[in-house]
């Protein structure tokens, strides 16, 4: 299974839009926060759009202003268990720490976060930290996104790609 990540797109969907056009037959995306409404205008599209709508999974982060909306959302994806979540409330900025004690907490295989707009692929005793950077504001130059492989033998490959 192909997942397409995505974070901190702050009112931009065309570059999310142009990825997945590219190769539409991703199994999911997850967006990872900031702007919520950005997850809901692509799924709309991707419903009027597609030959196959492909199931979209997003959760708020600390620019939004869905109160009612999830911060954090565990899912279930050809056998492992994803974290789904911002960042900014485990303080992602200044260590993984903390989402790692929640990742541990929750027993999941990845965590999937943004906030730092930084591209990230981290190990830590085998649960894999993802964040994909930003694909409308990048501290990194260069506007990003990310990839969930999930293979046969229940591997996550990530992989991170530049616009």
């Amino acid at each position: 299974m192909r997942i397409y990540v995505f974070s901190d797109t702050h009112g931009h969907i065309e570059a999310m839009q142009k990825v997945i056009q590219k190769d539409p037959d991703a199994g999911m995306v997850l967006h990872a926060g900031d702007h919520y409404s950005d997850a809901l205008r692509l799924n709309t599209w991707m419903q009027e759009t597609l030959p196959k709508p492909i199931p979209l999974h997003a959760v708020v982060g600390n620019c939004d202003f869905h109160l009612s909306e999830p911060a954090e959302e565990i899912i279930q994806a050809d056998g492992l268990r994803i974290l789904l979540t911002h960042g900014h409330r485990y303080h992602v900025k200044n260590s993984l720490e903390r989402i790692y004690y929640r990742a541990l907490e929750t027993q999941v295989d990845t965590v999937v976060f943004g906030h730092t707009h930084l591209e990230t692929i981290k190990r830590y005793d085998q649960i894999l930290f993802f964040n994909p950077g930003s694909i409308s504001m990048p501290r990194s130059g260069k506007p990003s996104y990310g990839i969930l492989e999930i293979t046969g033998s229940g591997l996550v490959k990530p992989k991170l790609l530049h616009i």
